[in-house]
């Protein structure tokens, strides 16, 4: 990560009435922030959190939307992210600043900063979802409404109930059985928190530019072979099922294992979400930071102590209004087997509606803007 401090963003890569700022002071960083609606005081916020390997851009066609509609949009880097600093680099950082206890506290500080008791809503996508449902279940007073998108929330891991009666079965290595596959696989999530990754992924063999562009058409609703389906387990074989994006040949690395789907030159110039200044913007933003600070919310996904600390809230369920949005042609609704069921049976308790969106894959704001914003304001405008 640089150790300069960067500019804010150049306004002509910004929608109209978009604007990039930062606020210091937050659990030690610098966010750097685009917003929309910041010039009528008193506006009801909406805070947008973004995934991986996202930045507060990914929500552009959203903040407008919202301003319009008359609320304050707010969209910040995440920590490790885009031009916000005051996070360790390399991949041998400390993992306790991408706790999700630490992450709320990231945005609990932000809402204080800039001067709100509570927002409106906080919307999440990817594994913004995870941590807008954290933000909502830790602290409904602050967050009271909630949309996931893409990746849906099953609830906290669980504690072993009656074991003095009933002792736990030992739990199969679902890793190792990947491994031990006739065709070797790796978890991406895995392939994620290893030390070397960021190296690969900030000099793909390709360019940055074709690795970013095969990595978020492989998972859109432009890849024809994204047709989900429910998996019947966490076991390797079902795990199998997986695009390669997900579950990976053991032997390669994320570039190599996307490089193969590189769209055409006519597949480019039909991709209306993604065109070529747009993407600009993130390999711009991923050449000067690299991928680790993101690699780092994995590292914490993956290590059991990070699992141990949510299983403080284990039986806890998210009570306030919430609504899901994902793209039909998105695995991700399904790569944690059972947590869609789980959602919906419980651990959102006020679910006010599921919406999985035709024409969409994991970019679901992005891929499917017009729709997308139409849900948003419709819950968002409820009582």
């Amino acid at each position: 990560m640089p150790t300069d401090l960067p500019d804010p963003l150049s306004a002509h890569l910004l929608p109209p009435g978009v604007r990039s700022c930062f606020v210091p002071g937050i659990n030690g960083l610098r966010l750097h922030l685009l917003e929309a609606g910041h010039d009528v005081p008193g506006r009801p916020v909406v805070l947008l959190l973004h995934g991986f390997p996202e930045l507060a851009y990914s929500w552009r066609h959203q903040l407008p939307a919202l301003a319009a509609a008359g609320f304050h949009a707010i969209a910040p880097d995440l920590r490790g992210y885009g031009r916000s600093t005051g996070w360790a680099p390399g991949a041998d950082a400390p993992v306790a600043p991408y706790r999700w206890f630490s992450l709320v506290r990231d945005m609990l500080a932000l809402v204080l900063a800039l001067g709100h008791r509570r927002v409106h809503a906080v919307v999440g996508h990817d594994f913004g979802s995870p941590l807008a449902a954290w933000c909502a279940l830790l602290r409904p007073d602050v967050f009271p409404k909630v949309v996931l998108m893409s990746a849906p929330f099953g609830g906290p891991p669980g504690l072993p109930f009656d074991t003095l009666n009933h002792p736990p079965r030992p739990v199969p290595d679902v890793h190792a059985a990947l491994a031990a596959l006739p065709r070797p696989r790796l978890h991406y999530q895995w392939y994620y928190s290893r030390p070397t990754t960021a190296a690969e992924m900030d000099h793909p063999p390709q360019g940055l530019h074709a690795f970013l562009r095969a990595y978020y058409h492989h998972k859109s609703a432009d890849w024809p072979g994204n047709q989900p389906q429910p998996l019947p387990g966490w076991t390797a074989e079902a795990l199998a099922m997986l695009p390669t994006y997900y579950v990976m040949d053991a032997a390669e690395t994320m570039p190599s294992t996307v490089a193969p789907h590189l769209p055409t030159a006519d597949q480019i110039a039909a991709c209306h979400w993604l065109p070529d200044d747009a993407l600009a913007v993130y390999v711009a933003e991923y050449a000067r930071t690299g991928f680790q600070g993101g690699l780092n919310w994995y590292r914490n996904s993956t290590d059991p102590a990070g699992q141990a600390e949510l299983q403080l809230m284990a039986g806890r369920a998210i009570t306030v209004p919430a609504l899901y949005i994902a793209g039909a042609a998105d695995w991700g609704i399904h790569q944690r087997p059972g947590a869609f069921a789980a959602m919906q049976a419980g651990a959102c308790a006020d679910l006010r509606g599921c919406h999985l969106l035709p024409g969409a894959g994991h970019w679901v704001q992005q891929e499917q803007a017009e729709a997308v914003n139409r849900l948003l304001l419709g819950f968002l405008q409820a009582a």
